[in-house]
């Protein structure tokens, strides 16, 4: 283990939203992290005790306006937890100073930046970018297929919450051509907070509240996202249907992804064996037993994701099920999960895989 004297220095930037917050907590209880600067733009000049007296830091610090120099200065890594188009205006600035990023958001998830503005049209027309040498340079935070690449990353974008609870069952099968490469079909569910902490009138509790309801039911951002790293793992273009679904709870995601088998042969336990041998090395995902399904529950609060598969000798279709802490595993956690990589700890460090239950 490195020793705790050789601390690293994290700037937390969006420090009062829902991802600032989850990165923060898991900050808390790391041996070799020490947070160093927070920022934002509406609560800056607030003491943090004012803002979140829930969450007690060291030194009660007054959140800060972002500014890369006085960032560079204090900071060695930054965490980036900002909506979508504003992490782009600071991340060029940060790197040419010297400090390392991790964007949760999804500024450069997309290895083009033309992609970027075709999919965040909105931000596109409000944010000014040219910046696509950095598109292509950063790395994308699967972290249990990028492991190598991250640790060696200046700039890396972590994955959202669908995406990672989507891609981490369906990667070995599509990886090792052992399904039909069309035809895919994700039916995911997450909770609230996945809606961020703004106010939005279909995340209030007399709306959310004893209600399931889809949205986003083409086109959700998040397809060309999955499809991007599913095309590169393939190694030729993906297409597939992406249904998310709102539930009723604060916290946890829910992924179930349909494929049908080449190999109508192929049994739950051999496609278990697919996912073990996969992760084997994953210290944050778990393959459950045949005939034992993942609950959101089960991972509430962990940076853990649980999968399970069944195949269905009668239709010949593969059943791949995934569940995430979409705030964990789906953001904060998978984010510190690159931080590590990028310090030269290991992955898991600090990180929790034990839920409180029920």
């Amino acid at each position: 283990m490195v020793s705790p004297t050789a601390a690293r220095r994290v700037a937390v930037i969006g420090a009062s939203g829902y991802g600032g917050l989850q990165t923060l907590r898991l900050l808390h209880d790391h041996p070799e992290f020490v947070v160093s600067y927070l920022g934002g733009e509406r609560s800056a000049g607030r003491a943090w005790s004012e803002l979140v007296p829930f969450l007690p830091l060291k030194g009660n610090p007054v959140v800060r306006a972002p500014d890369p120099e006085a960032i560079a200065a204090e900071a060695d890594f930054a965490v980036l937890s900002l909506p979508s188009g504003l992490a782009s205006q600071l991340v060029p600035a940060l790197l040419e100073l010297g400090v390392k990023v991790v964007d949760l958001s999804a500024d450069y998830r997309y290895r083009s930046l033309a992609q970027w503005k075709e999919v965040y049209s909105s931000e596109a027309e409000q944010f000014e970018r040219h910046d696509q040498a950095l598109c292509a340079e950063a790395v994308y935070g699967l972290v249990e297929w990028e492991e190598a690449r991250v640790a060696a990353a200046r700039l890396v974008a972590a994955p959202g919450c669908f995406p990672t609870a989507s891609l981490l069952p369906l990667l070995p099968f599509l990886k090792q051509g052992l399904i039909d490469r069309s035809g895919i079909i994700i039916d995911a569910k997450t909770g609230t907070s996945g809606g961020g902490r703004a106010a939005k009138e279909n995340l209030l509790l007399a709306e959310a509240a004893e209600a399931v309801a889809p949205y986003g039911v083409v086109g959700h951002r998040h397809t060309s996202e999955i499809e991007q790293t599913a095309s590169q793992v393939a190694g030729q273009p993906i297409q597939l249907q992406f249904t998310p679904h709102l539930m009723p709870m604060v916290r946890g995601l829910l992924a179930t992804v349909y494929g049908r088998l080449r190999d109508p042969g192929l049994t739950a336990e051999d496609c278990t064996t697919v996912l073990q041998a996969a992760y084997r090395h994953s210290p944050c995902v778990e393959v459950l037993p045949v005939g034992t399904y993942p609950s959101t529950k089960w991972t509430r609060q962990t940076n853990r994701a649980l999968l399970s598969v069944q195949a269905d000798r009668r239709t010949g279709q593969l059943i791949l099920m995934s569940a995430v802490d979409n705030l964990v595993k789906g953001q904060a956690g998978q984010g510190l999960q690159c931080l590590n990589l990028m310090a030269g700890l290991p992955s898991a460090m600090g990180l929790p895989l034990l839920p409180f239950y029920p």
